[in-house]
């Protein structure tokens, strides 16, 4: 757990004491999915029931034992995603190719130069973190010092596992060295520029610990600087041989040098020989010459002479004296004992380092270290998930191609898979980084697809509350943009990774959503989107709602919505799909009827009125409420807007509600109308239709006398 405290938003209670006087606890239960737990109150015991009643709802809280990611940790994950995003895209590449295709020199190269790339971004952020710069939000999440860590692991694992192309079997001491001396720098700058300023450095206590040093990492230049200045010591056999010495350092053999090993082992064998020279020369020094007034100079320069000439136990124990760990000794071996160490014959020389200097468990970094010397992959991401999950995924994500790790069976997830979910329920602790969570997730194989679908369907569609969105006016139009904003972004994310169902769920929680804003036109788009029908009827039901509680001029306004996703629709559904369409259907051309109504073009009206019941449009639920609408232009003074086989028509319909009314289906017919009627029930609503039947009646007997 990142820290002993969760603070949970809003608090359950003031103070501790309410729920022990309420006889109830607090008890939480860890996800089997992810890093999160369910925060729930129960009872403090069995014995003493609580007094809050049994009934009452209590929330339940889920929050993440992850720390949510700070700013600076935000700009680390999105930044290295482009990188990770780069990999991915290589690595389906290669599905398509032959499995060797991935271990050709140029696909090396690439994953070299990917992997190079995530080194060079954490040295930026260590160097950031490092600056010594304001902090206006505080003290950084992450400090320096652990992005100096991640920086140091995952360089040795390009040093040991991604060489360069056409090195994999050429020596790798020297490459050590430089990794060393990059991320571990001893002797230290200040050291050498207090001996250097001193006109008898060699009367320094820490002159030759430096010098020793300098020789064990390979530092010629700085060597050779100070043997020189022993051309002023008082003895001639030191300054003779300090001169000699300082000659064959210059002169010692890189690897990069050479065009081919061969060259460069037989030159490393001669520079032994004149190594072995200088070592005859000392042993001529008679005892009494060995001391200056201040040291034993002559074995302070045997040790030197040892590490020239190989000596594994020697460089060891000077190792041992300089207060160096075991890498160090890894890397000297390398350099001086065998100059032809190869990679796969590292893990032979750690294991015996490791026998006289073992790491420390409790340092994280030296376990990754000695695991990744040891040739443990595995052991290694092990290790680099407590340091920081985010080292552990992007380790296993470039180990796996390389065939570092082992593919697990059928029905087992893949030891990278596993790394790359735990870094990605990490990032699931801060909703707000769904899109780099499923990213990742859909990575994984098929449990990171059903895991990435379940962040989608789950992704929050508000993420700017009513206070955000007041300063900016019409806070529903404000609120609805939002949504649909999400919407696209997660829909789009849906189409990049092909997760149809995962869409389809999405629009249809969207729709659900845009329904309770009374956003009926985007609701309906998005049922069509998801192919929900029922969906699509639930909220054709309740755009017509609207007629019943706001009136016929709201439900006009709302229905004119969902008009435009009408012609949009194909029409030819199968029977089910069919029957919620039609409701739509309904719902626009009823609300086109009403307009005509507002507008006094009664006309039209009375020629819709008729088309929606021949065309059998209207539900039989919406009969009667149809026929109420149908009153005022029956009874219409200047004119006759209906054809006598159009009012026949609507006289048929009332004769069908008044039958079946009375043989007990009243409720199929009834129901919405009586809705209409404050404290209505059907009895209510049949005394309503008798207008109808009279508007009828007067209507045939104007229609009568004209036509006489």
């Amino acid at each position: 757990m990142s820290g002993d405290l969760l603070n949970l938003t809003p608090p359950l209670v003031r103070k501790p004491e309410d729920l022990l006087l309420a006889g109830q606890s607090l008890s939480a239960t860890l996800s089997p999915l992810d890093n999160s737990l369910a925060v729930f109150v129960t009872t403090a015991s069995r014995s003493q029931p609580g007094t809050r009643p049994s009934d009452e709802e209590q929330p339940i809280y889920f929050p993440s034992i992850d720390a949510v990611p700070s700013s600076e940790r935000r700009l680390f994950i999105t930044d290295t995603l482009v990188i990770f995003a780069a990999f991915q895209n290589f690595i389906k590449t290669s599905r398509t190719k032959d499995p060797e295709w991935i271990q050709s020199e140029q696909n090396l190269t690439v994953m070299r130069k990917l992997a190079i790339d995530y080194v060079n971004f954490i040295k930026e952020c260590w160097t950031h973190a490092s600056q010594p710069a304001p902090r206006p939000d505080g003290p950084l999440q992450f400090s320096g010092d652990h992005y100096r860590s991640l920086y140091t692991c995952f360089s040795l694992f390009v040093v040991l596992y991604l060489p360069e192309p056409g090195y994999e079997e050429a020596p790798v001491g020297e490459e050590l060295m430089h990794w060393l001396n990059t991320h571990f720098i001893e002797p230290s700058t200040e050291e050498g520029e207090h001996l250097s300023s001193l006109k008898s450095p060699w009367e320094d206590e820490t002159f030759w610990p430096y010098l020793t040093r300098a020789t064990l990492r390979g530092l010629s230049n700085s060597s050779v600087f100070f043997f020189k200045m022993l051309s002023g010591h008082p003895s001639e056999d030191l300054q003779h041989l300090a001169e000699t010495l300082a000659a064959i350092i210059s002169s010692q053999p890189r690897l990069q040098a050479f065009d081919a090993e061969r060259e460069f082992a037989y030159a490393s064998r001669r520079w032994k020989d004149r190594v072995k020279n200088v070592r005859v020369e000392m042993d001529q020094v008679p005892e009494a010459e060995r001391t200056d007034d201040f040291d034993n100079w002559w074995d302070r320069l045997s040790d030197i002479l040892g590490i020239l000439e190989g000596r594994g136990e020697i460089v060891q124990r000077v190792c041992e004296e300089l207060g160096a760990d075991w890498k160090e000794v890894c890397a000297t071996w390398g350099v001086f004992v065998d100059p032809r160490l190869r990679r796969q014959d590292l893990p032979d020389v750690v294991d015996r380092v490791l026998d006289e200097m073992p790491p420390d468990p409790t340092d994280g970094e030296d376990m990754v270290h000695t695991a990744l010397f040891a040739g443990k992959p595995a052991d290694a991401l092990l290790h680099a998930s407590q340091l920081d999950r985010w080292l552990s995924a992007h380790l296993a994500d470039i180990m796996e191609p390389l065939s570092l790790i082992s593919d697990p069976s059928r029905d087992e997830i893949s030891i990278r898979d596993q790394f790359v979910l735990a870094y990605a329920e990490y990032l699931h602790s801060d909703p707000a980084l769904w899109r780099i969570t499923v990213d990742y997730m859909y990575s994984c194989g098929d449990v990171g697809k059903e895991r990435a679908d379940e962040v989608l369907i789950r992704v929050p569609l508000r993420l700017n509350d009513k206070s955000s969105a007041s300063h900016g006016g019409d806070e529903g139009k404000i609120r609805a943009g939002n949504v649909v904003g999400v919407l696209k972004d997660v829909n789009q994310t849906c189409f990049d990774y092909r997760r149809e169902s995962a869409r389809r769920t999405v629009c249809r929680i969207a729709a659900q959503t845009l329904v309770r804003e009374k956003d009926y036109g985007l609701a309906v788009s998005y049922c069509s989107s998801a192919e929900d029908w029922q969906g699509l009827g639930r909220v054709v039901d309740r755009v017509l709602d609207e007629y019943i509680t706001s009136g016929p001029t709201s439900f006009a306004q709302y229905a004119s919505d969902i008009a435009p996703s009408l012609q949009n629709l194909n029409i030819h559904h199968t029977s089910s799909q069919g029957v919620f369409v039609h409701r739509l259907m309904f719902a626009v051309r009823y609300s086109n009827f009403q307009q005509l109504r507002v507008k006094h073009d009664l006309q039209n009206a009375a020629l819709d009125l008729v088309a929606m019941f021949r065309d059998d449009v209207v539900p039989k639920s919406w009969w009667a409420v149809t026929l109420c609408d149908a009153v005022d232009l029956l009874q219409y003074s200047q004119s006759l807007l209906f054809s006598a086989t159009g009012a026949a028509e609507l006289l048929a319909k009332l004769e069908e509600i008044s039958v079946r009314s009375s043989q007990g289906s009243g409720g199929d017919y009834l129901d919405i109308l009586a809705r209409t009627i404050a404290g209505g029930g059907h009895k209510e609503a049949l005394d309503r239709l008798k207008t109808v039947r009279l508007a009828l009646a007067r209507y045939f007997a104007r229609a009568a006398v004209l036509s006489v």
